[in-house]
Parts: structure tokens; sequence; C-alpha cells
């Protein structure tokens, strides 16, 4: 059974050494490794793994308090896990792929605490959801398929042991079609291309880099599904665990903002003034501000965590209900770390602070879908709808 409190406990104590770590790697552009490697140790790489499986059952309302508590200390760490958990949780939910495979997946969650990652984004075509066919190709050949392509945005690809890639299958005679393979991460032709490190302005240490696969081999085992362009995958649902665990990342970071200006607001005094400047009304005023965003944003992003997990029935229906927690969420982040800095005057821009670098991470948030303006549009046909 899901011992949630210990979970987060552990995650507290992670989030710590995450933190001391953060500016190192931020400075660096490096790829946060060891934070990867201490969170599979701790086993959240099972989190979200059934229990039938060995794991611990995690529903989307407790992957939303572990993301958020690991965001606290380091958003890169928490984005990292939040592609793994988010998409085990999904497969468990809707089981997209066959039953082999899920069986295979899940066994090495528990049993190696593995890393897995959908990898769909290309250079030429973006993100995938707008359409078209992956320019990455699967050509069939003896006892599986060759897959050669380059990838885009590889969230914690230095980590990943399996990438679930996108790919165009060609086959003799047959129309191009849409396949998905597990590529293992120590497979022959896989190289990574620093594309993110010190060219990012956000989450510099989450290792997203372009991936590179050339004739890279996969067993006719690890060929998971396949699909028309335009057809829906089997199962399909609103973003459920997607859109609440991107929304838990942002969260915690303005979370982690709104911290680190309350410490050094009791901590600043000037010579001029004699006492903190947090005893000041336009300081408390603004950090009361800063805790009335994050707390309505998280009060409606665990409202659907809740909902999501508790009432199946209406998940088809909460395509709003996600929409809305991810606006809040990301733009109460922006809002938060915007006026953190600007509370901490001049000494916010220095980089002993935090501030400046939760204030960049927090714009990643505007990237992960459901972007703004697609938000919005749900929101308002939703509303539209029922007048």
């Amino acid at each position: 059974m899901l011992n949630l409190a210990q979970i987060l406990s552990t995650c507290d104590e992670l989030a710590k050494k995450f933190a001391a770590r953060a500016d190192a790697h931020d400075r660096d552009g490096s790829f946060a490794a060891e934070n990867a490697a201490e969170m599979r140790a701790a086993g959240l790489c099972k989190l979200t793994v059934p229990t039938d499986y060995g794991g611990d059952g995690g529903s989307v309302l407790d992957m939303t308090q572990v993301l958020e508590h690991i965001a606290i200390g380091d958003g890169s760490s928490a984005l990292g896990l939040a592609m793994h958990v988010n998409n085990i949780g999904q497969i468990a939910e809707q089981r997209p792929l066959s039953d082999a495979v899920i069986d295979k997946l899940f066994a090495e969650c528990v049993q190696r605490g593995i890393y897995v990652n959908n990898v769909a984004s290309e250079p030429e075509m973006g993100s995938p959801s707008r359409g078209g066919l992956p320019r990455t190709t699967a050509t069939p050949t003896d006892g599986g398929f060759l897959i050669t392509g380059r990838k885009s945005w590889v969230t914690y690809a230095p980590a990943l042991d399996y990438f679930l890639i996108t790919a165009t299958l060609l086959e003799p005679d047959q129309e191009p079609a849409m396949a998905v393979f597990a590529v293992a991460g120590e497979s022959p032709g896989i190289s990574f291309i620093d594309t993110w490190g010190d060219e990012a302005l956000s989450l510099r240490a989450s290792g997203s880099c372009d991936v590179n696969f050339e004739n890279v081999f996969v067993p006719a085992f690890w060929h998971v599904e396949t699909r028309r362009p335009d057809q829906v995958r089997r199962g399909s649902l609103p973003p459920g665990w997607s859109g609440c665990a991107f929304s838990a990342i942002y969260l915690g970071i303005g979370e982690a903002a709104l911290r680190a200006i309350a410490h050094y607001a009791k901590q600043r005094v000037p010579t001029a003034l004699g006492k903190p400047i947090a005893e000041l009304p336009h300081i408390q005023k603004n950090i009361g501000q800063m805790g009335v965003a994050l707390r309505a944003a998280r009060t409606v992003l665990y409202d659907a965590a809740r909902k999501w997990s508790d009432c199946p029935e209406v998940r088809a229906t909460m395509e709003a209900d996600l929409a809305i927690a991810k606006y809040l969420c990301t733009n109460a982040a922006i809002q938060v770390t915007d006026l953190a800095l600007r509370t901490a005057g001049a000494a916010g821009l220095d980089r002993r602070l935090p501030l400046e670098r939760y204030l960049r991470d927090a714009r990643a948030g505007l990237m992960h879908p459901p972007q703004d303006e697609a938000a919005l549009l749900v929101v308002g046909k939703t509303i539209l709808s029922k007048v």
C-alpha cells in the first residue's frame, strides 16, 4: 500500500539536496545526473506503476504532490521525473500498448528503476500535436526495425533507459504509418547533441537535448504501436496525467520563489532602516499577493487532480478543468517569480539569490501543452457549449 506521507518526506529530503546543487548545474548547463540517480534509488520510478506489478500504484493526485515537492528543490529534476511517472501512469490507466510490453516496462520500473519518456518532437516539425508524419523513419529488417532520425527537446535524455520514439513506418507496398518503438538507451547508434545546457533559458539541468538515432536496431517486440497520423490513440482521454504533472512543476517553482523571498526579507536589515525589510508594509503586501496567487492555483490544480483520481466516470469531460489548472499554475509561477525579483530590488539580480533562476525556469511552463492560447480556447468553448 502506498505510504504517501513517507514518500513526500523522502521527496522533501531529496529537494533539499537538489536545491543545494541547482545553482552549480544552472551555471554550467550540466545535467543533474546525481539527482536522477537519487530519485531512482529512492524508488520514485515505480510511483505510478500499479500495485499488481509491485509498484506504488500512485494516482494523479499522488503524483501531483510528489512533483510539487521535488520542484521546490529543483524544477529540472522534477520535469525529468514528471515525464516518466506521467507516461507510466497513463499507460497503466489507458493501456494503449500490448500486455506483454506493459508487463516488461512495469517490471523494469520496479526492479531496475528505469526512466521512460516519449520522444516525438523534431527540428523540422516541432510538436507532433500540430500534425504531420515524423521525419524519423523505421525500416523493417531481420528481427526488427532500423530507426533513423533526430529528435528535439528530449527531456532527461542522458538518464533514459527507454525512448518511446514516434517514427514513420516504411513497409513495402504499404502506406506510411505512424509507429511507436521502445528504444533501449544503451543501443548502438544513439548520440546526444548538446542543444540545451548552455543554450537554454530555463531548466538547464534537465538534459533536454537533441538525440540522433542512426540505424538503431529495435527488436520486433519493441514495436509497441501503429496508427494513422489522424487516428486517436486507443483509450485516449484528456491529458490528465501530463496536465497535472506540468502544472505541479511550475507551482513548485513558484512556491520555491515565495519561500526564498520571504527568507531574504526576514534576513535583510538595511543600516538605514535598522530592522528587517519583512516588517515593511509593501513587502508584506507583495508576499501576500504571491501567496494568494499560488494558493488559488494550487486549489484548482488539486481539485482537478483529485477529481481525475477519484471519479473515473467524468475524466472524458475534464479537458477544461485541466486547461484551467495548467494556465493558472504556469501564470502564477510567472507572476510570483517576477514579483519576488521586484521585491528583492537590485539584490534579485545577484545570482547568490536563486530568484533570477526561478524567474527563468518558470518561463518554460508557457511551452508545455496546453499553451495559454489553446487552454483559453478550450475553456471558452466549454463555457459556450453550456449556455
